[in-house]
């Protein structure tokens, strides 16, 4: 078996807290060096990823977002996340950007390694959606889908990523859960090439599925499990210190029980989360200290799924997890960054080679996604929306000199001016 065959992916996502450029540290080795020395054993010689997906979440202050001001920072972390790369890869190979993708402050950028996998990657789409409220922007999900032809047959294989960040809170479980619905149904696609149907296809319609982001899920405890005296978040202090306690842990986490149930994210797979610390909510500036006011959780996830997996063992991937942790060391942000190492199957040869169908992710019976028919109205609905208010935001922080509300007090001020300098002047023979 070449090593081509089995495709080494590196998944990472990151909450940059609003920072934009500040948000994403200069160095970026502590998030690829450890995945390019796992990948050494692999191989006699280390092995740089044949694809490379990075997700962020809060990229950049909401009112830019909002009104669409983004590209030039997009396009600053393109060059400067495929610099590092390209600089810590172990053959100093080299990567061509496959596609990135943009919705307020969700963005993913996806690329693929020169000498192998970016020559046969082709039908490249994106795709954006809101589950904001009137399904703006400030959260939702953004997708990138490609083909990679004669992979296991003429067709190829299908890969879609989605970059997501979902409603925040604990006891929005069930807005969670709803959000990531709506990301299903309205996060749509073109049909495949080869498809007969005109009909748009949902993120599940691919061969391999990588789900990443802020997805918000929290971890929430019984009070029966903590003493009447504790506080909830100083007692998951004390256990997240050691690695068999948080195992235990995790069968308190929102996100794992809402799969087991088959309420969400149905046909994903996961790494073991737990062997890293929780992600979320740390003070800022600090490697290892939590804000305790909010209860540390794993928001930052990664998950993944493969055409041959089978819907009657959803624990268990043909997908190999070879590293999956967070980078305590970025301290600009509350969240801390998590990457994700995985090596895919090699391609399942089909009976015809010639056949032009590939192949398609295998879900439980009972579950049969499609799309919403008011998609397209309610994601541009959502975007207007995000104009107008982030248009608006923008101006009154430029009036303001970079704060919003000394830029409503000049508003209202110019405002009262003008009408004075507008009413008429009463003299004293009109008296």
């Amino acid at each position: 078996m070449s090593r081509d065959e089995r495709l080494l992916i590196q998944v990472g996502s990151y909450n940059t807290n609003l920072q934009g450029g500040a948000g994403l540290p200069q160095d970026l080795v502590d998030w690829l060096v450890p995945t390019l020395q796992v990948s050494s054993f692999l191989s006699k010689e280390p092995r740089a990823p044949d694809i490379v997906a990075i997700g962020f979440q809060e990229l950049l202050p909401l009112h830019l977002g909002l009104a669409g001001l983004s590209t030039a920072l997009i396009n600053d972390r393109d060059a400067h996340i495929r610099g590092q790369i390209e600089q810590h890869a172990p053959g100093k190979e080299s990567y061509t950007l496959i596609a990135k993708a943009v919705n307020v402050g969700v963005a993913l950028l996806v690329y693929a390694r020169d000498t192998g996998i970016a020559r046969r990657v082709c039908d490249v789409q994106t795709q954006w959606t809101g589950t904001g409220p009137a399904y703006m922007g400030n959260k939702g999900a953004v997708g990138i889908r490609f083909r990679v032809s004669d992979r296991g047959c003429k067709a190829g294989e299908v890969f879609t990523f989605v970059c997501a960040h979902l409603t925040a809170h604990a006891p929005k479980l069930a807005r969670r859960v709803a959000d990531y619905h709506h990301i299903v149904g309205s996060l749509l696609f073109p049909p495949l090439s080869s498809s007969p149907s005109s009909c748009p296809t949902t993120m599940y319609a691919t061969s391999h599925l990588f789900f990443l982001g802020d997805l918000n899920f929290r971890v929430t405890l019984p009070p029966s499990h903590s003493p009447p005296q504790a506080s909830i978040p100083y007692d998951i202090l004390a256990i997240l210190k050691d690695d068999a306690s948080r195992e235990q842990l995790k069968e308190f986490d929102q996100l794992l029980n809402q799969r087991r149930k088959g309420a969400a994210f149905i046909g994903l797979r996961e790494g073991p989360f737990w062997t890293f610390k929780c992600t979320y909510k740390y003070k800022l500036g600090e490697v290892d200290r939590y804000n305790t006011k909010r209860t540390p959780s794993w928001t930052d996830r990664i998950m993944y799924a493969t055409h041959t997996d089978s819907p009657d063992t959803p624990e268990k991937s043909n997908i190999t997890n070879i590293l999956y942790t967070s980078i305590p060391s970025y301290v600009t942000s509350d969240h801390k960054p998590v990457v994700c190492l995985l090596l895919l199957p090699p391609p399942t040869p089909l009976s015809s080679p010639e056949t032009c169908t590939p192949p398609l992710l295998r879900l439980p019976s009972a579950y049969t996604p499609s799309p919403d028919p008011r998609a397209t109205l309610k994601r541009y609905a959502g975007r207007l929306l995000d104009r107008v208010i982030g248009y608006t935001w923008w101006l009154l922080t430029l009036v303001g000199a970079g704060s919003t509300v000394v830029g409503i007090f000049n508003f209202f001020l110019g405002l009262a001016a003008w009408r004075w300098w507008r009413a008429p002047v009463v003299s004293i023979s009109d008296a």
